[in-house]
């Protein structure tokens, strides 16, 4: 199953307590039909049926199918970029 490192559960964390959003929201990994595997990363409200539910640190991933089996021994890890974009990477569970 997909873990977050602690950067990543802050950071989503951030991404989905801004006020308004319900306590189910999250951020939904996608994948896009493309030659080369592509994911689409959003915040969601909630997750679609079929879903996989990560939560680690308060924080709450939701996965379709495809991207789960994709990301099943990875890590996913986030940072603030000098301009405040944030940048979401994968890497291999140790």
């Amino acid at each position: 199953m997909l873990t977050l490192t602690d950067n990543a559960s802050a950071i989503v964390n951030e991404i989905t307590t801004q006020p308004g959003l319900a306590e189910s929201a999250g951020l939904r990994i996608t994948t896009e039909d493309a030659p080369e595997p592509a994911f689409a990363i959003s915040a969601a409200m909630q997750g679609e049926p079929g879903d996989q539910v990560v939560e680690q640190g308060g924080a709450t991933v939701y996965l379709d199918s495809a991207a789960a089996e994709l990301l099943d021994d990875k890590v996913l890890d986030a940072a603030v970029d000098p301009s405040g974009k944030v940048e979401f990477a994968l890497a291999l569970q140790g």
